[in-house]
């Protein structure tokens, strides 16, 4: 079993412009249902009509797509923030926290 057990660490993923490229995938859904529209009899005469119905799903799953990386790019964002606020200096004068407006100072 050693032999198929990896001998290196995997790598980091990748980070790119995901909300980019999620709405760039969309729009191009639902420009291939747009185009489509003008030939939905001849679509439907040849039995292809599932090829206009699944560019407007393409949009549509397309549409919850940004909806989610938007929430997950905010949430990245607000971690990176969260930890940034927990090492020293950050946020901070470097002041004793005893003489900060609230503390007891006595």
């Amino acid at each position: 079993m050693t032999k198929w057990t990896p001998r290196h660490e995997a790598p980091e993923p990748l980070e790119g412009n995901v909300v980019g490229t999620i709405t760039g995938g969309t729009v191009l859904w639902f420009v291939l249902f747009l185009v489509q529209l003008p030939f939905y009899g001849w679509f439907d005469d040849h039995g292809h009509l599932w090829w206009v119905w699944t560019c407007l799903a393409g949009a549509g799953l397309g549409l919850i797509g940004i909806w989610y990386v938007r929430r997950r790019d905010a949430a990245l964002r607000r971690a990176a923030g969260d930890a940034g606020a927990g090492t020293p200096g950050a946020g901070t004068s470097g002041a004793d926290p005893d003489s900060a407006p609230g503390g007891t100072g006595a």
